[in-house]
């Protein structure tokens, strides 16, 4: 709502204690297996890729859920929650092993095992018991996003969409910082101007540096969100 899109991002990597992400950390080594499974279409490369998709798309749809629940069915206490955290991203690479590799162990703790097949469903239970704080609907998201990914919905992500997403990630990143004023970027100027043409962005000469000036269409009567 205050425009913090970055927030998107930067929350799957924020941690509320240092448990919280010894746990992650700890779930995330025992998934590294999908890095040496090259031969079924797995393999560091897609590794990479999909981590960045499991990142953004488990982000969205934990704020489409959060939306719904605000707006349909007027859950308030979903606009004071803080979701935080990579789990969203473990289930999804959990899902996803567990669909590819279905004979695979899940080694948590170095004590405890579970079989991949079942541990998604089995984490997200276990953890919203120890957990009471534990976002079930962020675990749910990543389980959904892997489902997605694993079962071939989402799919065809190459070295070249990866970094074009990158791209327009860290554009959106930068942009919603500055238009928000949680940063300032004293080269960076976003005027919004009246005017029927279309958006145009241009270099401009100031002073000693050089400005980046964007003119969008004021679109009156209507929200953006």
């Amino acid at each position: 709502m205050e425009g913090h899109h970055w927030r998107i991002i930067t929350s799957a990597f924020s941690h509320i204690s240092i448990l919280h992400l010894v746990f992650n950390m700890s779930a995330l080594w025992s998934l590294g297996v999908i890095e040496q499974l090259g031969h079924i279409g797995l393999g560091v490369e897609y590794y990479l890729h999909y981590t960045l998709l499991l990142v953004v798309l488990s982000g969205l749809l934990v704020l489409g859920m959060y939306h719904i629940l605000i707006q349909k069915f007027k859950v308030d206490y979903f606009r004071r929650v803080t979701a935080v955290g990579y789990s969203c991203v473990v289930f999804g690479w959990m899902t996803i092993l567990s669909t590819k590799q279905p004979s695979s162990k899940l080694e948590l703790f170095g004590f405890l095992s579970l079989p991949i097949s079942f541990a998604p469903f089995e984490s997200l239970i276990f953890t919203s018991i120890i957990v009471p704080q534990a976002s079930f609907l962020g675990h749910l998201s990543g389980i959904i996003v892997g489902y997605a990914i694993a079962w071939g919905l989402i799919h065809g992500m190459s070295n070249y969409w990866a970094i074009s997403m990158l791209g327009w990630i860290i554009l959106v990143f930068i942009f919603s910082l500055k238009k928000s004023g949680a940063y300032n970027f004293n080269f960076l100027e976003i005027e919004s101007v009246t005017d029927t043409s279309l958006p145009s962005v241009r270099f401009l000469a100031s002073g000693n540096g050089r400005t980046l000036q964007m003119s969008t269409l004021s679109d009156v009567g209507s929200n953006l969100v």
